[in-house]
């Protein structure tokens, strides 16, 4: 065996030239790892004994992508394009031979080697589309050559793995082995053995274009690619390979992609690909440290959030008491949970299997008691001091001594209600977000007397349940929706001094948000947290609950829905708005939409500003992921901390102070010193 570089090693078996790469941990295509696919290959040429040649890689997995550390960086190695024209130039039959990962550049390398090979495990993908871009390396041109346009169509905007079976079914990969390195070289023998051409993979045809595919595609698919450059610059890729010559098609690519790596949208992309992985790095919190046992979970409340929260721990194989007061509601919060395992299996999801084993972890009990073995107990009651404080203190009477007490509290001081507790180190905050069993957010709330093992093993369980956690310390709303307070206010004003709540919500969402702020309170219904005994009519919210406006629920709320849940806007809302601005003594006037996006979003960024200076968040990035995974914001604007550094912190002050905001005091440090929150813009 000769060592090529530092990543690549270069040995002869029988007459077989075996190139490997060894460059932990996912064998990412650094500098290193291009050189030395290069010269191992020019190696295995320039032997007279090597008649066919593997490309193989060491450790856990294939080449799993680019390495993403270099992006931005003055460019380093020999440019992977050269690199794959080594490999497709090769007089010597080139065998991938594949195991792990094949994503992004790792795939594309494999597609300029004439055959490969793959595990039975083996999975396969360019999501790069995920990152704003598109495959830059020929991916677009040689997949369609391979698995049909209507496939590549889909893997490249949708950035789906696909398995081994499928690979092969769809001609992506030549075959299946049971031993990568020895099947590898046996594949390669063979392709000598019965003089197999040198299949190069860019000379042909593409398969499955159908007239009109290309428009019927977009159209299918607008709502989820909506906002995104990205997917219809993959679609025009797809399209080029199927019309064009191979080399006028690559020119498409790479002009696509560069338009697409120099945009904010991918530089957006990239930076909450970081953004997610440094949320779980917690100041204070030794990584090694060990963890307490999550085993078993009890969960007080069947309702909506218990009964969503109970599916995550059922999900991950977490046995799980759920406890009610009344037996009514207990059964109607089982039955719930069985039915929406139901229905993930009619939809072909899951099987009658996978729905018996997870309805078989799970405990309906009556009786408090039965959480008294439970490693981990998670309060979801109504959201109430009282109530909450009189749970915990049961709770620290029948908890094992070590068991975790957590609230899903959205809102209240997570310090006030350990208080209950005489172990105000095992209690904390576990906000997840409706519905818990699909929304990826969950914000860790740390209390003032948290343990750090109490923290640590929270954001590992959290980990484990498929959530992306933040920490946040406590304050009122938290992180998130101590900012949604900042921008409902804002909503509110506006539709008393001019704009209509159409207006409010077109303008959020043509920003991106799935839906604005008028119909999100119709979808959570109206009258949450109010009470007709209390009301005054003192808001709009009031006098809209108080004139039966209850939102989706009932059909009336700041829209009228019809039964497909099509919306109207109200006429009842909109005189109840215009009553109320002409008894407070409003002077409505015209509000344009830039006025409506800026006073809804800056007072936002503003008051998150004050969560950092606070200490309630550790980083700017952690902000953005609440946003991102709990609240709908535009992944492609990269979060709302991100995006105010795009816009420019002096912009958002001088707006915030035009509209009588006062610029909170980081912000204003920034913006004089021509600085951003997150320092990627």
């Amino acid at each position: 065996m000769t060592a090529i570089n530092a990543v690549t090693d270069f040995a002869v078996e029988g007459d077989v030239g075996v190139v490997t790469i060894d460059s932990p941990p996912v064998n990412a295509l650094s500098a290193e790892v291009r050189d030395g696919l290069a010269a191992g290959v020019a190696a295995a040429v320039a032997d007279p004994a090597v008649t066919a040649i593997v490309l193989i890689c060491a450790g856990r997995t294939f080449i799993a992508g680019a390495d993403i550390s270099e992006f931005g960086k003055p460019p380093r190695g020999m440019p992977l394009a050269e690199v794959q024209e080594v490999i497709e130039a090769s007089p010597k039959p080139v065998v991938a031979a594949i195991h792990g990962t094949a994503l992004g550049g790792g795939l594309e390398v494999a597609l300029v080697a004439h055959y490969r090979v793959a595990v039975g495990s083996a999975k396969f993908g360019l999501p790069e589309v995920k990152l704003g871009l598109l495959p830059g390396a020929g991916g677009t041109q040689r997949l369609p050559r391979l698995v049909g346009a209507k496939m590549a169509l889909d893997m490249v905007t949708t950035g789906k793995h696909i398995g081994a079976p499928a690979a092969l079914a769809a001609g992506l990969i030549d075959a299946i082995v049971a031993d990568l390195r020895a099947g590898a070289i046996a594949f390669a023998r063979d392709l000598v053995a019965t003089a197999k051409p040198l299949r190069k993979v860019r000379d042909l045809p593409v398969t499955g274009v159908e007239p009109g595919m290309f428009d019927a595609y977009r159209a299918a698919n607008a709502r989820a690619f909506r906002g995104f450059d990205a997917p219809e610059a993959n679609i025009k890729c797809i399209e080029a390979a199927a019309t064009l010559p191979f080399d006028e098609g690559m020119a498409v690519e790479r002009r696509l992609f560069m338009g697409l790596m120099t945009g904010l949208q991918s530089k957006a992309q990239r930076y909450v690909f970081f953004a997610e992985r440094l949320a779980n790095k917690i100041d204070g919190l030794d990584p090694n440290a060990p963890l307490l046992p999550v085993a078993s979970v009890g969960i007080i409340g069947a309702g909506t959030m218990g009964g969503g929260i109970a599916m995550n721990f059922l999900n991950a194989g977490v046995p799980v008491t759920i406890i009610e007061m009344k037996a009514e509601a207990l059964d109607r919060g089982v039955a719930t949970i069985r039915r929406n395992y139901e229905n993930t299996a009619a939809k072909g999801r899951m099987t009658a299997e996978d729905v018996a084993a997870r309805m078989a972890l799970l405990t309906p009990s009556l009786d408090l008691d039965s959480l008294s073995a439970a490693d981990l107990i998670i309060e979801a009651v109504f959201e109430n001091m009282g109530i909450k404080q009189d749970v915990f203190g049961k709770l620290d009477r029948i908890a094992k001594p070590g068991a975790i007490l957590a609230s899903n509290t959205s809102y209240l001081d997570v310090d006030e209600i350990a208080t209950a507790t005489s172990r105000s180190e095992s209690v904390l905050g576990l906000h997840f977000f409706s519905p818990a069993n699909v929304m990826r957010l969950l914000e860790v709330v740390r209390g003032a007397k948290t343990a750090p093992q109490v923290l640590a093993t929270a954001m590992a369980t959290a980990k484990k349940i498929g959530k992306v956690a933040v920490v946040a310390g406590v304050c009122d709303g938290f992180i998130g929706n101590r900012m949604l307070s900042r921008r409902q206010e804002q909503a509110m004003a506006l539709i008393v001094e001019g704009a209509l709540p159409a207006d409010v919500d077109r303008v959020l969402f043509d920003f991106g948000f799935p839906m604005g702020p008028f119909q999100m309170s119709d979808l959570a219904g109206l009258d949450i947290g109010w009470s007709a005994e209390t009301s005054k009519g003192a808001t709009i919210r009031d006098r809209l609950c108080e004139a039966g406006l209850r939102g989706q629920k009932n059909g009336h709320g700041f829209y009228d829905y019809d039964a497909q849940r099509n919306r109207t806007p109200s006429p009842v809302a909109e005189k109840i708005i215009l009553d109320y601005a002409a008894e407070k003594g409003v002077n409505r006037r015209p509000i344009d939409d830039a006025e409506i996006l800026e006073r809804c979003l800056y007072p936002m960024v503003n008051e998150g500003a004050k969560i950092l200076a606070e200490g309630v968040a550790q980083r700017a990035s952690d902000i953005d992921i609440v946003w991102l995974n709990g609240y709908g914001w535009p992944v492609y604007r990269g979060g709302p901390m991100f995006w105010a550094d795009s816009v420019g912190l002096a912009t958002v002050a001088d707006r915030l102070t035009h509209y009588g905001i006062e610029p909170a005091p980081l912000l204003t440090k920034l913006a004089a010193e021509g600085k951003g929150f997150t320092g990627a813009v």
